[in-house]
């Protein structure tokens, strides 16, 4: 080992985000003190971000399985068998904390991590999806942020050359602290040219690819896994930096090179950089890994080995390369502009030894640095129950049209089309349903087949009862791509939460790990890759728990989906599901009473199988022309999106029973909203009593208004008005009412 290093103290310990217990298990794995080096590499591994320590003893009770599930959760990625060969890569990750502290290059960097997590597995990635929290409107930074995190995610796409489709942006002073930034990206390959990270055969080499390691992102993974406090501007020199145009080179690079046959596994360096690549390729494959540091690319003078071993620069691979495919290897690299370098060599004694300058910087176990990492099943208290809400002691609005107007201009529940135009979401060619809808649809290859994407999540709910939220979110994924005429076939998930040393925080976790569980096993749709995101939380004020579920469906013709439209005139306008005027934890009680109380909407899991199972077979059938499942705002509020998304109106002529303002703003669970042909409404209305799914024939569309039982009429200009005003507005500084 070096002799020249620094003392190991408790305070240096603490600030490698290890506490003394954890130090002592490092001190009696390993039997002496640490280097700097091999601390910092503990650091790296053992982690909140890296290691899950906090949550992977609950992680292990989701169902990951199904048939046509090719690789589930540990990977890089999740995959699955669509059928005629092709296989679907797909996963979310968060980069929250570095998005906070530099909004711009945090949210592109996560851009470029999620993009190369698919395309590390063999896959050419043809969507990108994103869920963005927000804080307040009236918080200082609020403004700046959805700026920067809008323009990094866009640039990075779009510079790439993948359209952002879908996701969700939402505000809540919740997030006023720490802001959430989940991406998700999907690819397609074939399904016999997938790759894998587990090394094989010793003596192979280990090869860099990609872009130079420099001083950015040192520390990433660590300060990912702790809260803010108010030094927490200081740590904007841990974000990384990231070149969407090398990523793009990185990307057929490494397509050419998985082509060629010269690869035998390949990683991803992302959180931790060299250090976890390269420990998890080497332990995959029960095999140890000897670095030699003086080989690998660099960009900035005088680097150290703790440097280089914890930096996170972007656009880098590890890969372990058939050796007699080295030249030919190379000479690709060589083409496309980007380094190779030989750094390394897989070997049989199952140890990870780093060399710089002559020097032997960290000898450990190899397996250990993952297997040997804490695991904790922390304290937790379930969330208390909170009351039903009855719709009779929530005010009714002096004027449901002026209810409506307001609702719709709200920020959570207004057009986010600010957002998603700086997005190129055309690219490639093949967008088929466009972001503003319940899914987006993307065709694969050169169709018919396609994919429906979607990620959701509603925080409120998994605060009020987290049980009930995670379910939801599940059930909202299944309907989304059902709304669209998809078969739901699995999920990946972003586990966004508080502090986990908090019972209460912890409670909230296990409650909606037990809900998304639950739902994945009744819908059949498991989850197959994903990401957990603690410490979100700043001088003590947590998140709201956000669960969000990215969701997959396949379409064998994507010619039969449809979107939320309205497009003719002379259609049925028929519900889906009942309506008891939920109002408990509803966007109604926000958005025009200021509450977020009351007990969230029960999910019945058999209803939404069966309500969504009804609903893509109608689809598919041919006898829907436009489709859109009831969520945030409820029935009025999707009547509304239906509307101006297809300028066309519907007079509304009979509703569910109940108070006018629960039934046309309550967020029962379970609905859709179908426009048909008036020759296929009774035979729709039929089919549905004989499914036993309660279905009411709402109206007819036509004209240019969305006129209400009682006579309130508003223009489908006004409602586009409000709907499409606030967030423009907003971001320029605009004085708004809401």
């Amino acid at each position: 080992m070096a002799t020249s290093q620094p003392q190991i103290t408790p305070e240096l310990v603490a600030q490698h985000g290890l506490k003394p217990d954890e130090y002592q298990r490092i001190l009696d794995l390993i039997g002496r003190e640490p280097s700097l080096t091999e601390l910092g590499i503990f650091s790296a591994m053992w982690n909140e971000h890296c290691s899950y320590k906090s949550s992977r003893i609950h992680l292990k009770g989701l169902p990951t399985s199904a048939p046509w599930v090719i690789q589930g959760p540990g990977e890089n990625a999740g995959i699955i068998d669509i059928g005629d060969g092709i296989a679907v890569v797909f996963k979310m990750e968060s980069h929250n904390h570095p998005s906070f502290i530099e909004p711009y290059q945090g949210a592109a960097t996560g851009c470029g991590g999620i993009l190369r997590d698919v395309f590390t597995m063999g896959a050419r990635p043809i969507a990108a999806l994103n869920a963005l929290s927000f804080g307040s409107p009236d918080h200082p930074r609020t403004r700046h942020l959805v700026s920067g995190v809008v323009a990094g995610i866009g640039h990075y796409g779009n510079a790439f050359g993948v359209p952002t489709v879908g996701g969700q942006t939402r505000f809540h002073t919740r997030y006023d602290g720490n802001i959430l930034v989940n991406a998700m990206a999907v690819g397609i390959c074939r399904t016999d040219q997938i790759f894998y990270a587990a090394a094989t055969g010793v003596g192979n080499p280990i090869v860099y690819l990609g872009s130079k390691t420099g001083r950015d992102g040192i520390h990433g993974a660590t300060m990912a896994s702790a809260e803010f406090d108010e030094g927490s501007e200081e740590k904007r020199p841990t974000v990384q930096v990231g070149d969407p145009f090398a990523e793009k080179l990185l990307l057929e690079a490494c397509l050419e090179l998985m082509a060629s046959g010269s690869v035998i596994a390949i990683q991803d360096m992302g959180a931790a950089g060299l250090t976890c690549s390269a420990v998890e390729m080497g332990a995959k494959g029960d095999l140890g890994v000897r670095l030699d540091l003086n080989s690998v690319p660099i960009r900035e003078v005088g680097m150290s080995a703790y440097e280089m071993m914890l930096s996170e620069s972007q656009e880098r691979m590890l890969m372990v390369l058939d050796p007699s495919r080295e030249e030919d290897a190379q000479a690709i690299f060589t083409k496309w502009g980007l380094d190779f370098a030989i750094v390394g060599y897989t070997t049989d004694d199952l140890r990870f030894r780093v060399e710089h300058g002559g020097s032997e910087m960290a000898d450990l176990p190899i397996k250990e640095l993952g297997d040997e990492a804490p695991m904790y099943d922390r304290p937790h208290v379930e969330t208390p129950k909170r009351p039903v809400i009855r719709a009779e002691d929530v005010p009714a609005p002096a004027s449901l049209r002026a209810a409506l107007l307001q609702m719709i201009g709200s920020p959570d529940l207004c057009s986010k089309r600010w957002v998603w135009e700086q997005y190129d979401h055309l690219i490639l060619g093949n967008t088929v349903q466009r972001p503003g809808g319940d899914s987006a649809v993307v065709r694969v290859e050169d169709g018919p087949k396609g994919l429906a994407l979607t990620c959701d999540v509603t925080p409120r709910y998994c605060e009020a009862d987290p049980y009930e939220g995670g379910k939801q979110a599940v059930a909202e994924a299944w309907r989304n791509i059902c709304a669209v005429g998809g078969l739901p076939r699995a999920l990946t998930d972003n586990l966004n939460f508080g502090n986990p040393e908090r019972p209460e925080i912890m409670g909230q976790f296990v409650g909606c790990l037990k809900g998304i569980s639950e739902a994945c096993i009744a819908l059949d749709f498991p989850i197959v890759s994903g990401n957990v995101s603690l410490y979100n939380e700043t001088l003590g004020r947590g998140i709201l728990p956000t669960p969000t579920i990215g969701g997959v469906g396949v379409l064998d013709d994507v010619t039969k989906s449809v979107g939320i439209a309205f497009r003719e005139a002379g259609e049925a306008v028929i519900l889906i599901g009942d309506t008891g005027g939920w109002l408990g934890c509803s966007a109604y009680l926000s958005v025009m009473h200021d509450r977020e109380d009351g007990a969230p909407p029960p999910v019945d899991l058999a209803v939404e199988k069966r309500h969504g199972d009804f609903v893509r077979g109608l689809i598919l059938d041919g006898r829907v022309s436009a489709s859109h499942d009831i969520q945030d705002g409820g029935l009025a509020v999707s009547l509304a999106e239906m509307a101006m998304a297809g300028g066309v109106g519907a007079t509304i002529e009979t509703l569910p029973q109940g108070p006018a303002h629960a039934v046309m703003f309550g967020e029962d669970q379970g609905r859709y909203i179908l426009a048909v042909r008036e020759s296929e409404a009774a035979g729709v209305l039929d089919a549905a009593a004989k499914t036993g799914v309660p279905v009411l024939r709402l109206g007819t569309t036509g004209g240019h208004e969305l006129t209400l039982p009682g006579g309130d009429r508003i223009s489908v200009d006004e409602l586009r008005n409000a709907h499409e005003g606030w967030l423009p507005a907003y971001m320029a500084g605009v004085a708004t009412e809401n």
